[in-house]
């Protein structure tokens, strides 16, 4: 399976970033090769759509499951059509979440809101 999460640095040992569309890179985790590669958010600094153009970022790079603290529901509505599956972060690094998800720990992401519009 492949793992999509918002990182504010490159870096697995860093935490999970708060903003999914602005967070500066996504860590792409691929389970079955157990490594993960830094991707450059290039939606980060769009005028207005951020978090639906970081969803298509990362249904192109094939993610099974996204992991992240929040989504507004275009993102969600852009994950959620290509089966991506969407689990709650919890405190800790990435590669910490990407543990307490294959041990079960973490919940299906259930904070979607409207989205932060006119940024």
């Amino acid at each position: 399976m492949i793992i999509g999460i918002p990182a504010d640095k490159e870096d697995m040992n860093g935490p999970v970033s708060g903003s999914f569309g602005r967070a500066p890179y996504y860590f792409v985790y691929d389970d079955k090769k157990e490594s993960g590669i830094f991707i450059l958010n290039t939606a980060a600094t769009a005028q207005g759509g951020a978090g639906v153009k970081a969803a298509q970022l990362l249904v192109d790079q094939n993610t099974d499951i996204v992991i992240s603290p929040q989504l507004g529901e275009n993102a969600a509505q852009v994950l959620q059509a290509s089966n991506t599956k969407l689990y709650q972060s919890k405190e800790g690094s990435l590669m910490d979440n990407i543990l307490m998800l294959k041990d079960g720990k973490l919940g299906q992401l259930m904070n979607v809101h409207e989205g932060y519009h006119k940024h």
